[in-house]
């Protein structure tokens, strides 16, 4: 290298050190200042400046370092995390809140989604515009329908359409291959497909680097299901396998799944439900259920605890609700007052599912198994976007700490889908999906409600621009 040379590059590496420049020497898109930085890598960061640009976090540095940016943004007092993740959404689920919902995730700090399941079609017809070149939306993962069995659950007619028929292994076969050609971004198996069909959806999935979500089916052991898919729902059908006496349970599931009289999925399940739901509860098996976990050792369960466990936390009686209610679509909202004014200090009902969830939560995370955030929303008034800060205290309230409820919301979702390196962490290299509060989630995990900005795919968002979002 000349002296020439070396004089400049001393130069260049003077110059980005006081400014904090990429290699590159450009100045920052945006700079957050004098900001407590909080992630579930790092834990809690104290006065430090983030640095994005075209989308993706160039630089955290310490606050007293000279930086230059093209938007600036005070960030003393406040709080930086990453962005948040709704791990079980329906973006289909009621038309009437499918274009409200990108608005509405955004406005309350969800960055991310996971759509778990609708008709290939209308989902897709969601999606494209959320992907489309710069529109101010959430980030979306699909999965296209509910790969059920023989007796669709959810088939359009008895319950919402989401799901189709796989009677055998052919037919799964081609589904599989069907929705990969469509561009899904994993898969999901229900609750009515037999033995047979789920190992020919696991394997399809397998082949084609896909990765697998799903309920436990009526015809299997939870034990033998989780290890071979990367996430559950909703603790579904887990507590059949936790009883002292899975294997009775399991033959009278078979026997009933028959279904000589051709009832309908979703009677055919409810019936099952029914009749051992509860009665498995009771019956619960301490050394069964700890082998049911332990074959869960690397599966994310997505436990979905505000839907699960409503009776133990109902929405309408938070003080928030009202005010909720003023965002959604004025249908939606009009019918969800109704039911408000119906509930609110009503008997919540029945709380021994819901009780039975927090235990089995709290049991799976002494385990070491990962626990992902996710709603069901719109399912059982889940409100897009709202009720994911309500699934995070449910689970502060199963036993994790507020840092493990926001690992939950961010870093499992990103490593069930080998994002992890991307996503989840406030560091260099990152993608700039971010969430400015105004309180420490970490003393109270009810502060991850206190949504000062949001940082969309690079895009600074204030509050005004965050609430024009659903108005």
């Amino acid at each position: 290298m000349t002296t020439r040379s070396t004089s400049l590059a001393l130069t260049l590496a003077v110059v980005c050190s006081l400014s904090a420049c990429s290699a590159d020497g450009q100045t920052a898109d945006l700079a957050i200042r004098n900001v407590t930085v909080i992630d579930a890598a790092t834990g809690v960061r104290e006065g430090r400046t983030v640095l994005v640009r075209d989308g993706r976090i160039t630089a955290v540095v310490d606050s007293d370092e000279v930086v230059e940016a093209t938007e600036n943004v005070d960030g003393t007092g406040r709080y930086l995390i990453p962005g948040l993740w709704d791990f079980h959404a329906h973006l289909t689920y009621d038309a009437r809140l499918t274009d409200a919902m990108p608005g509405l995730f955004l406005n309350h700090g969800i960055t991310s989604i996971r759509d778990t399941g609708g008709p290939l079609d209308q989902v897709l017809a969601a999606v494209e515009p959320m992907r489309a070149q710069g529109a101010t939306a959430p980030r979306v993962f699909f999965a296209g329908p509910l790969l059920d069995g023989k007796d669709v659950v959810y088939d359009g007619q008895n319950r919402p359409l989401l799901g189709i028929a796989n009677p055998d292994v052919e037919t799964a076969r081609a589904s599989v291959a069907r929705l990969a050609d469509s561009g899904v971004d994993f898969l999901k198996i229900y609750e009515m497909v037999t033995p047979d069909v789920f190992e020919a959806l696991v394997e399809e999935a397998e082949a084609r680097g896909l990765p697998m979500d799903g309920h436990v089916p009526l015809s299997m052991r939870a034990r033998d299901v989780g290890p071979r898919v990367q996430s559950l729902e909703h603790l579904r059908n887990i507590e059949m396998d936790c009883a002292a006496n899975p294997e009775a349970l399991l033959a009278e599931r078979r026997r009933l799944l028959t279904n000589p009289d051709g009832s309908p999925g979703a009677n055919l399940r409810s019936r099952l439900h029914s009749l051992q739901r509860l009665a498995a509860v009771a019956a619960y098996d301490e050394a069964e259920c700890a082998s049911v976990i332990a074959s869960m050792s690397s599966t994310i369960q997505v436990p979905t605890l505000r839907l699960n466990a409503t009776a133990l936390q109902p929405p309408f009686d938070r003080p928030d609700w009202d005010a909720l209610l003023n965002k959604l679509p004025a249908d939606v909202q009009a019918e969800w007052r109704a039911t408000t004014e119906q509930r609110r200090g009503a008997s919540p009902g029945d709380d021994t599912f819901g009780v039975w969830s927090l235990h089995l939560v709290q049991l799976m995370h002494r385990a070491g198994v990962p626990i992902g955030a996710g709603t069901d929303t719109p399912i059982g008034f889940a409100a897009p976007g709202y009720s994911l800060h309500s699934e995070l205290e449910m689970l502060v309230r199963a036993g994790l700490t507020p840092l493990e409820a926001l690992e939950a919301a961010t870093v499992r979702p990103a490593q069930f889908f080998g994002l992890e390196s991307e996503m989840g962490a406030v560091a260099e290299g990152y993608l700039a999906d971010l969430v400015l509060l105004s309180a420490n989630p970490l003393d109270d995990i009810t502060n991850s409600r206190t949504v000062v900005a949001v940082v969309s795919k690079g895009n600074f968002l204030d509050r005004g621009e965050l609430d024009a979002l659903v108005r």
